[in-house]
């Protein structure tokens, strides 16, 4: 079967109910192809966020009519399999890779999306774009459906735009402090990240499994995606360090908090280290409010958050951990308690993990498109 079979009958129906909160399945396979779902393009479908794309397309039953998998030329011609179909990757730099496409899931790089973006827009395609190349576009949407759908309000399908998939780790912090932004009013956040291997990319996932074994075995760590040992070490993130000190990734977190919340006042401040941790990361995250939250409020505020799941037990010392966040859509909140160095409870500390790959990426780009079928 080609990759981009198609079916007649381009009539949209929204998903439906119940769909939000799918697990991967583990036991049958639910097939999507539907005569009135849009065609759907992802451009980087062998990566390791592309992959994640299609798991989330299948554990949502994401409709779709046809389906085009794209990539560079180097991965051109590749055959994969997905749904009982197999497909062949096309080149995306091919003269009408983008015809007829109504949603194209980019997660290429911030280059790719640049130069293949306004292709796919000119095309008529709505862009959920997973890279940083338009996040600050005063004119392109910043979304994270649970916390701004709002953003969200003048696009629509037939008609070409780009919407901008947020920093993974800023998706995973506004997922727990919006709920309480919105209670109390955030004056000022402070975030310390511990970031995953799959935040480089599968590269640096396959690459931090060799090291682990390198290590093991006494032989030198391999460093070809990162300039410096990390199986057994955490280093600052690996992005380039700007005149302030402070580097792309950190700024990318208080940028995109003051364009998602509406907020240019908020004051954010980010550390952003890489730990030897496969594909969810963790955030320590300390709040000040304009109003008092005390931290049993805060509970149920999240408690009732969608997206959100508490793991929150003192006495068994038991809070959220990366493995416990893996392949799951829900991100994990815990260490939840009143921030000791405020008074009158206007300051709290959460800890945060959620799958950088899944809510991070794949299924917020995916819930992006779901709002496009309403």
């Amino acid at each position: 079967m080609q990759a981009a079979a198609a079916v007649r009958n381009p009539h949209l129906l929204a998903p439906s109910a119940g769909r939000a909160r799918h697990r991967r399945a583990t036991s049958t396979v639910r097939m999507a192809l539907r005569e009135d779902g849009p065609s759907v393009a992802i451009v980087g479908a062998t990566g390791a966020v592309g992959q994640e794309f299609l798991r989330v397309i299948t554990d949502r039953d994401f409709p779709y009519r046809s389906l085009r998998l794209l990539a560079s030329e180097r991965s051109a011609g590749k055959r994969l399999s997905f749904e009982d179909r197999e497909y062949t990757v096309q080149d995306l730099a091919a003269p009408g890779a983008f015809d007829g496409v109504d949603i194209a899931l980019f997660s290429a790089g911030g280059s790719v999306s640049r130069k293949y973006g306004p292709a796919a827009v000119a095309s008529g395609a709505v862009v959920v774009d997973n890279s940083s190349a338009f996040r600050m576009d005063p004119d392109v949407p910043l979304v994270i459906p649970e916390v701004n759908p709002e953003a969200m309000a003048n696009v629509r399908l037939g008609k070409g735009a780009i919407v901008a998939n947020p920093n993974c780790s800023t998706i995973i912090c506004l997922m727990a402090a919006t709920p309480l932004h919105r209670h109390a009013k955030v004056l000022r956040m402070v975030v310390s990240t511990y970031q995953a291997a799959s935040g480089a990319g599968a590269a640096a996932m396959e690459e931090l499994k060799l090291q682990t074994q390198e290590v093991l075995a006494g032989k030198a760590p391999t460093c070809n995606i990162f300039s410096q040992q990390y199986a057994f070490n955490i280093f600052s993130h690996n992005a380039p360090v700007l005149e302030n000190g402070y580097n792309e990734e950190e700024m990318k977190m208080v940028k995109e908090t003051r364009k998602i919340w509406n907020d240019k006042d908020v004051r954010v401040t980010a550390t952003c280290i890489r730990v030897p941790v496969m594909r969810a990361h963790a955030e320590s995250v300390n709040l000040q409010f304009e109003k008092p939250l005390d931290e049993d409020t805060a509970r149920e505020i999240l408690r009732a958050a969608p997206g959100v799941t508490i793991i929150d037990d003192r006495a068994a010392n038991n809070f959220p951990t990366p493995l416990q966040v893996s392949d799951k859509d829900d991100v994990a909140v815990g260490r939840i308690r009143q921030d000791v160095s405020q008074d009158d409870n206007r300051g709290l500390e959460i800890f945060i993990c959620g799958d950088q790959i899944r809510k991070g990426a794949a299924l917020n780009a995916v819930q992006i498109a779901e709002m496009l079928l309403k």
